[in-house]
């Protein structure tokens, strides 16, 4: 195993311990080897660390800078310091027991003077993560470019108006996606933090999808090219940081891979305060997705009821998780994704424990959440609602107006004929609510 970082208090990986346990640094719920629903609470969660938030945000907000003041922040030689990250990093891995991570370029090493520069950071810290990997049992989840932070890209890359920065941010996603390859990660994440618009009066709609649209394709292309046997994923947003993006939610998303014919060939990654700033509830956007054949995987946090802003709080809420997790298990579970908390500390919670307490708290309701939507599934009372809301559509003649051939003056010949007066029947919500509610006492 990794040795110990020497920043967490204790090395000592968290232990299950039930749920009438009070001590912070052990597991209440989550109990990896509990096997739910025929398979392993682990591979059914997939848990993932999410690198940004975890070792890279400071701690800062738009009134005042950092507060964190972590020892890989602040020194003469970046590469050292994200050598002394990737040490710390890979220890949290160990102490949480999780089998993946994730990661943008930026998170794990410093920009350099050039791309080449650059480049050769990552790849440098890519070496170190493929040592620590043989002797961890933390895989890579996803890696991902980061095309939103540096001021280049201040007027997003694939659709930025100088093609300029869309080459190299082309050129940065083709380095990453084959690390990500060479790690084996699972997965690639396409977040389009500024692929958008301020306003319209300095915008071509039509030829920034475009460019969109060949960028994705390119990428779709290299991972074939490359042999990368994961799923590229992208991650709605609604706005923040632009005042609209291009990839606002999943339909939105959905319509953008039709129009580029790369609906067979990508996938989404939905995060659940994304969702809600969208206007939607986390399980409409992952149930939306299964719906429409593009679910993959999930960021899982929650936003402030009273912030409109995207603040990546780690979940505490089992109702809300445990139907996302339940809209999941109707889709037949994870594949290639997992359970990534994109989620950061408040800022005032400034010691390293705070760091595990966090994700162990999350991990607990996610497990929790699992176990009610397992219920919710082996029971079948939801689903069985549903199937008889929708029962007379399995009458041979219902089925048949869906089929090619029917026609407007068919069907309406039928009504006439069998003088059809349908009357509209309860939606049962209030019924179903109190059910669902009912598997959390």
């Amino acid at each position: 195993m990794n040795a110990s970082s020497g920043f967490f208090p204790s090395a000592e990986p968290l232990k299950y311990a039930g749920p009438d346990s009070r001590d912070p640094f052990s597991f209440r719920w989550y109990d990896k080897d509990r096997v739910v629903l025929g398979k392993r609470m682990e591979d059914h969660l997939r848990f993932a660390v999410a690198y940004w938030h975890s070792f890279t945000w400071p701690g800062g907000d738009p009134f005042g800078g950092e507060t964190f003041l972590r020892p890989w922040m602040h020194g003469a030689d970046e590469m050292t310091l994200a050598r002394a990250k990737a040490d710390v990093a890979f220890d949290l891995f160990r102490i949480l027991d999780v089998p993946f991570f994730a990661f943008h370029d930026r998170d794990i090493a410093p920009e350099g003077a050039s791309l080449a520069e650059s480049n050769a950071n990552v790849r440098a810290i890519a070496d170190i993560f493929a040592r620590k990997m043989e002797t961890s049992k933390t895989k890579l989840l996803w890696g991902t470019a980061n095309l939103f932070s540096n001021r280049r890209f201040m007027s997003g890359a694939a659709t930025n108006p100088d093609p300029d920065v869309f080459a190299y941010g082309a050129a940065q996603v083709k380095n990453v996606l084959e690390i990500t390859h060479e790690l084996g990660g699972e997965n690639y994440v396409l977040w389009g933090g500024r692929e958008g618009y301020e306003t319209l009066l300095n915008t071509d709609l039509k030829r920034e999808l475009d460019q969109l649209g060949r960028f994705l394709n390119m990428v779709v292309e290299h991972k074939h090219k490359i042999g990368f046997k994961g799923t590229i994923l992208i991650e709605p947003k609604p706005q923040e940081p632009t005042k609209h993006q291009y990839d606002f939610d999943v339909s939105t998303v959905y319509g953008l891979l039709c129009r580029a014919g790369l609906e067979k060939e990508v996938k989404l990654n939905i995060e659940a305060n994304h969702a809600t700033l969208a206007g939607h509830s986390f399980e409409h956007e992952i149930a939306m997705a299964a719906a429409l054949g593009v679910f993959g995987s999930i960021d899982m946090n929650k936003g402030d009821a009273q912030s409109g802003w995207d603040t990546d709080q780690f979940p505490t809420n089992v109702e809300d998780t445990a139907l996302a997790f339940y809209e999941i298990l109707r889709a037949g579970g994870y594949t290639t994704g997992g359970t990534n908390f994109d989620a950061k500390v408040r800022r005032q919670s400034i010691d390293p424990e705070d760091l595990v307490i966090a994700h162990a708290a999350a991990m607990d309701v996610c497990a929790r959440a699992l176990l009610v939507a397992a219920d919710m599934i082996e029971d079948g009372a939801l689903q069985k609602a549903v199937d008889d809301r929708y029962a007379g559509w399995d009458k041979p003649e219902n089925k048949a107006m869906l089929e090619p051939g029917a026609s407007l003056d068919s069907i309406a010949a039928r009504v006439l004929a069998a003088n059809l007066d349908p009357q509209p029947r309860s939606g049962r919500q209030e019924r179903l609510e109190a059910l669902a509610g009912s598997y959390f006492r």
